[in-house]
């Protein structure tokens, strides 16, 4: 065989030799930046309902805020928030519900003192008290039903405080008669309104985050 001849084998296989490598190469950059991509953008081992859902998204990271900015609430943002409150179900639709706002800060402050649980009112930009209305109770064995529709109706307004960018707590006042009393005395509430709870909401003054409380063990699938 010619010289010429094998020097262009050589030259050939070195040429094939050469392309193997660069395809190689740029197969493990695709396959790593494919891998990378897939790695950093596929979404967490969780619920992807809630992931997906705005509104459940919305009710799984509700969480107590306690600490608050000064910045003020406007009437409309009150009102909205009593509106998701009167959104809740009630038994036989009887609505035993008073919704009492309080914005003053002066009142806030008295306010703050009615339980352990409602010191943070005082730096609340505004507080919400929830009473059952006993002119609307249902008669007989179902009167305690004004304890689950008022707090359906706590839970709405902390959900919409949360889905509004505010920051909110609830502060329980019923069935302690103690501070049933001051809260009804300190705001001379009619006799016929029951306080179950006080909702402390404004701006969070720091970011938080809610706690993971799902329990599997307190689910049980009756057969």
């Amino acid at each position: 065989m010619k010289k010429s001849n094998i020097l262009n084998i050589i030259l050939g296989l070195a040429v094939l030799a050469l392309a193997w490598r660069v395809a190689v190469k740029e197969d493990k950059n695709t396959t790593g930046a494919g891998f990378h991509a897939a790695t950093t953008t596929a979404p967490a081992a969780t619920d992807t309902a809630s992931d997906s859902n705005p509104a459940l998204q919305n009710i799984m990271t509700r969480h107590s805020v306690r600490q608050f900015t000064d910045k003020k609430l406007t009437d409309d943002q009150l009102t909205t928030l009593v509106k998701a409150g009167m959104a809740a179900p009630t038994a036989m639709d009887k609505r035993p519900w008073s919704f009492q706002t309080v914005t003053d800060p002066e009142l806030l402050s008295m306010l703050s003192e009615a339980a352990p649980g409602t010191k943070h009112v005082a730096g609340a930009a505004a507080a919400i008290i929830v009473c059952g209305d006993s002119n609307d109770f249902i008669e007989g064995e179902g009167r305690d039903f004004w304890i689950q529709d008022c707090s359906a109706a706590s839970e709405n307004i902390l959900l919409a405080a949360h889905a509004m960018g505010l920051g909110a707590v609830w502060c329980g006042i019923y069935p302690q008669q103690e501070r049933v009393s001051k809260v009804r005395g300190d705001f001379e509430l009619e006799e016929n309104l029951i306080p179950l709870c006080v909702i402390a909401v404004g701006y969070p003054a720091q970011k938080g985050s809610p706690k993971d409380k799902w329990n599997p063990d307190k689910m049980r699938k009756l057969e």
